[in-house]
């Protein structure tokens, strides 16, 4: 871009007047100016103006290409401008990716920076499976437990807390466990990446041997027990898992702050609530940047509001990290 440099001095020494006038404009002195117009005349082969020791004047060539030099000052302060709004001023597209179980989030987290922001709009991707967050062109992608390392910055947002749930009309078949050790009597509802062969696994009637996922749980006075189960049904969703689990199909551990209303209207039961587990990371990643852009920055502010006020979330520490 060194190249344009003085075709924007000639623009500017015309519309100030003079060269000394220029000169104050652009942060130069005043034989600075005259030796770049100078350089520029020769390498063009035409005069561009006249010199006076009172005035400047265009000549015939020089009000020919004044017209294009007035347009690339224009230009240049039009994409200065707008690299200011985006730094100071939410708008443009905010492209934000959840996971399927957790995008019912997203809207009610959003909705009143989207009311302030006009010219801001949010497009929402929402797949359970890893998008390529630089081919979509991702500005905050949302992940729930371990990331994987990647040249992203991460930030908490906060922690859920999972539960254990079923029907009432599971406990119709199954007694209610009072132990860890008595969820091995229940029928499972498990993540699919969970569900795998393991030696503690379920031999069923045929002879094949059920897939299984291990509950890590902690008790009241500090106490660990590892459960293995069975996992009759496994998905990859957790929406799935949770209106299976509603519809009396098995045990289920779910994340507590979506729960809640089935746990009010009764849809589900909580299990040994005495006992916990450790609780998942949810953490915001985005591209390293220079300078974050404002839509980023504060679509980040709001996400970590909401989470902080959301009940059956921990709330996490807000600093960045490197994936």
């Amino acid at each position: 871009m060194g190249e344009l440099k003085p075709y924007v001095v000639f623009a500017e020494t015309v519309a100030a007047g003079s060269m000394s006038a220029a000169a104050r404009r652009l942060g130069m002195s005043p034989s600075a100016v005259s030796q770049i117009i100078r350089a520029l005349e020769r390498e063009a082969g035409v005069t561009l103006l006249h010199r006076s020791t009172r005035k400047l004047a265009l000549t015939e060539a020089g009000e020919r290409c004044y017209p294009h030099c007035r347009q690339l000052v224009e230009a240049a302060r039009a994409a200065s401008e707008s690299l200011v709004l985006a730094r100071n001023a939410p708008t443009g597209e905010l492209r934000v990716a959840a996971p399927v179980g957790f995008a019912s989030h997203i809207g009610p987290a959003l909705a009143p920076l989207l009311a302030q922001s006009p010219h801001l709009r949010l497009r929402l991707l929402v797949d359970d499976a890893m998008i390529d967050l630089i081919d979509a062109r991702i500005d905050i992608a949302l992940r729930v437990g371990r990331i994987a390392d990647s040249s992203w910055t991460a930030r908490r947002l906060c922690e859920l807390e999972m539960i254990l749930c079923c029907a009432p009309s599971h406990l119709e078949r199954y007694a209610a466990p009072t132990a860890p050790g008595d969820l091995t009597l229940h029928q499972w509802l498990g993540p699919a990446h969970e569900a795998v062969d393991a030696p503690h696994a379920a031999t069923s009637a045929t002879g094949d041997r059920a897939p299984a996922m291990v509950l890590d749980l902690h008790g009241p006075a500090g106490e660990r027990e590892q459960v293995g189960v069975a996992v009759r049904i496994a998905s990859n969703n957790l929406l799935a898992l949770r209106q299976m689990c509603e519809q009396g199909m098995g045990v289920a551990r779910l994340v507590h702050a979506d729960v809640r209303p089935s746990l009010t209207n009764g849809s589900l039961v909580r299990l040994l609530p005495q006992w916990r587990f450790t609780p998942m990371p949810v953490t915001a990643i985005t591209p390293q940047r220079d300078g974050e852009p404002a839509k980023v920055r504060l679509a980040m502010t709001a996400l970590q509001g909401y989470f902080a006020r959301l009940p059956g979330m921990a709330a996490a520490a807000t600093s960045s990290t490197r994936t």
